[in-house]
């Protein structure tokens, strides 16, 4: 994520920041220009095309703050979301403003890490939706297919996701790590096409045309297979080659945001994930030695490791294969 700052009084902003706490001025994220901009007592803005913006219509439902193409009209993040909780479901709608600066924020990282993102209004055959359901009259499977992704708006609050994330003895569970996750299903589906490219991820991750059920109905009944952490990143991962993929992703993006997050602020001095040549090169010559000390600061506030994950030698060829995937050339719509 990027270091913002405001146009007006240059104090430093963060993405969600509607209004500068220093100086007051409205704020709204243009999409096109990846950067926060004022916005007049109206909500517009004009880009330096003269194009007219205005702030998103779900600014007060869900606190988005992006910019869209019509006055009262929804910006493209808000666009990409199918269904989201009734007008009378109280617990839905105070989970859903949480997922949806999650999905903004997977937004910005996919486009700035070069995976077009394509809704389905666009192309209702290879693009991409989601379904943020609330489980509160209703059970919610987080999932994808087809390009709809599903996630459970219950996963927004801290005392259900530390729940499940017990009972299912799992290292890390956070929402945006469910959109992470689900939306590297839905690039695997459009990306790894041609026979050279598909055989180079079953060699990777597995046939994924194994019984998908019975896989997960084996994991469930037998557990990880002994030695899991020799080749894969999670337990999770070890369900099926789908899931393993799906988690690979996940933890890309995770290691990308991070260490350009980090080099936004300073706290790294590295040019950049673009770089470098290798994916490979990027885990071992600064993610591994990053987490580490940041496993550390976060032990010394007594907090749980910020990244408590191994990654063996298998899953560095996995990363690396994901990352081929990028196609940095392409410009946002």
């Amino acid at each position: 994520m990027k270091a913002f700052r405001c146009r007006v009084c240059d104090n430093q902003l963060y993405f969600e920041n509607s209004v500068c706490v220093s100086c007051g001025t409205a704020l709204a994220y243009s999409r096109t220009e990846r950067s926060i901009v004022p916005v007049d007592e109206n909500g517009r803005y004009v880009d330096p095309s003269g194009l007219v913006w205005h702030v998103c219509a779900n600014l007060n439902l869900s606190g988005c703050t992006w910019l869209a193409p019509l006055e009262g009209g929804q910006c493209f993040s808000c666009d990409l979301t199918r269904t989201r909780p009734a007008d009378d479901d109280l617990v839905g709608l105070e989970n859903y403003p949480l997922a949806e600066a999650a999905k903004r924020h997977l937004v910005v990282e996919l486009e700035a890490l070069g995976f077009p993102v394509v809704g389905k209004e666009t192309d209702p055959d290879d693009g991409l939706t989601f379904d943020l359901l609330s489980s509160v009259e209703e059970n919610v499977v987080i999932g994808h297919e087809d390009g709809i992704i599903t996630i459970d708006l219950a996963e927004s609050d801290a005392a259900h996701r530390e729940k499940v994330r017990a009972q299912l003895a799992e290292p890390y569970r956070t929402m945006l790590g469910h959109f992470r996750h689900e939306v590297g299903h839905y690039y695997e589906w459009q990306l790894v096409r041609g026979d050279e490219r598909l055989a180079r991820c079953r060699e990777l991750f597995g046939d994924e045309s194994k019984d998908y059920q019975a896989e997960i109905d084996r994991h469930y009944a037998e557990g990880p297979p002994e030695g899991w952490e020799q080749s894969y990143i999670s337990t999770y991962a070890t369900m099926h080659p789908f899931e393993d993929f799906a988690e690979t992703w996940a933890h890309y993006l995770h290691i990308a945001d991070t260490i350009e997050t980090a080099r936004e602020f300073g706290l790294a001095t590295v040019a950049g994930v673009g770089a470098f040549s290798t994916f490979r090169d990027v885990v071992t010559g600064v993610w591994i030695p990053m987490s580490t000390a940041l496993n550390q600061i976060n032990r010394s506030m007594g907090k749980e490791d910020l990244y408590p994950f191994v990654i063996p030698a298998p899953v560095l060829d996995k990363l690396d294969f994901v990352a081929t995937l990028a196609q940095p050339s392409w410009p946002p719509a």
